[in-house]
């Protein structure tokens, strides 16, 4: 009797976890391919990326469910590719891969066939799926649709929204012939264009100067002055920074934002950049002095903005008292808001100083406030035990 119910529990434990979509394990993707061709479906992949917040929480809400499961698992070879890992880093490059998660859909010769992003219920998931198996209704047979003429708004912004991170020439001008139906306002649609101000030189800009009246019924001035800004500095940032030999024209920057800045605001927010730009390529002394100097004073900032600086320099630096520092922020973006990210920063930075006692104590109210949330704790349980 007792071995029937182990059996049998064992068997009903099998189907459950079989539920869900089954991705490949241990294939590169040109076996994925190649599997793909010969089965004659299309390859499904969530590209995505560690860090991704929604792509945890596709894992842990949408890809288990049943439905998601028999669906995927009959029509597709499914994978799951961190896309700054491995392969991963090609293919992101490859298939335009700009944001996470990042669902693709490619067919047995390597040609992508549809897309979509960000974190998804289950009836869409589905149903995309389902357009992505349907010829006439894949992203490639969209945009033929477009050329052709469509001016449909509900077709023009989902059109828009499908290639706005992947193809920003094309989404442009979709986004333009929608915007010239001069369709109200509306959070979805707002939205999109802002997601679509890049540069002052695009239409998308273009619309946002010329409707600016409609807009504010809609947003302070304040926020519409501030959004104005920002694409302002991320036209001049994009003509003064060249990619190839990572060099920033200093001279250039500061003389045209001070076309619409004052010096100083031109000259801290040089810093801020070269420090963003030291960070990101991995410079970390010049990282670590120009950020100290730059948050003497941090009042103004939010819980979320001092967990930013404190993880960073987690991550990144070794400096002991500017680890300490680092500590004093994240102290004071718990004392903002306490919440599970910012206690588990905190409990790492003592830890890194040598601190066990304090470290101790944070992870212990950062796996309380993570299982409360209903976060994904693992690391701080790897931390706890290591104290």
């Amino acid at each position: 009797m007792k071995k029937t119910a182990i059996l049998s529990f064992l068997f009903f434990a099998a189907l459950a976890f079989a539920q869900g979509i089954k991705f490949e394990e241990g294939s590169n993707f040109k076996t994925i391919l190649a599997k793909a061709k010969k089965e004659n479906k299309l390859v499904f992949i969530d590209a995505y990326a560690v860090w991704c917040g929604p792509c945890k929480l596709m894992v842990k809400n949408i890809f288990p469910l049943k439905p998601v499961g028999d669906y995927y698992n009959a029509n597709f070879v499914n994978a799951k590719i961190d896309m700054e890992k491995g392969e991963g880093i090609d293919l992101a490059k490859k298939f335009n891969v700009k944001v996470f998660p990042t669902y693709l859909f490619i067919n047995g010769d390597g040609e992508e066939v549809h897309r979509t992003i960000g974190y998804v219920e289950e009836k869409d998931f589905i149903q995309f799926a389902m357009d992505a198996g349907d010829p006439s209704k894949r992203l490639t047979a969209l945009k033929q649709k477009f050329e052709k003429g469509e001016k449909d708004p509900e077709f023009l912004l989902n059109l828009a929204n499908l290639t706005i991170y992947n193809d920003t020439d094309f989404s442009n001008k979709v986004i333009e012939r929608y915007f010239a139906g001069k369709p109200e306002f509306t959070r979805d649609n707002l939205g999109l264009l802002f997601q679509a101000m890049k540069s002052t030189e695009g239409a998308p800009y273009r619309i946002f100067t010329e409707r600016k009246a409609d807009i504010l019924k809609m947003l302070p001035e304040q926020q519409y002055a501030s959004m104005d800004k920002n694409v302002k500095v991320n036209t001049v940032m994009a003509k003064a920074y060249n990619a190839t030999t990572k060099k920033l024209d200093e001279a250039y920057f500061l003389a045209e934002t001070q076309k619409f800045m004052t010096k100083d605001e031109a000259e801290n927010l040089l810093k801020r950049v070269k420090a963003s730009r030291a960070l990101k390529d991995k410079d970390f002394a010049t990282y670590e002095k120009i950020t100290i100097e730059l948050n003497k004073d941090t009042s103004a900032l939010s819980s979320d903005q001092l967990n930013s600086l404190a993880w960073n320099f987690f991550e990144n630096i070794t400096t002991k008292s500017s680890l300490e520092t680092a500590v004093k922020w994240a102290q004071e973006s718990v004392n903002k808001n306490e919440n599970y990210a910012n206690t588990d920063t905190l409990a790492n930075l003592y830890n890194k100083i040598g601190d066990k006692k304090n470290a101790k104590i944070w992870a212990e109210k950062s796996l309380q406030l993570g299982k409360a949330a209903g976060e994904d704790t693992a690391d701080t349980e790897k931390l706890l035990k290591t104290l």
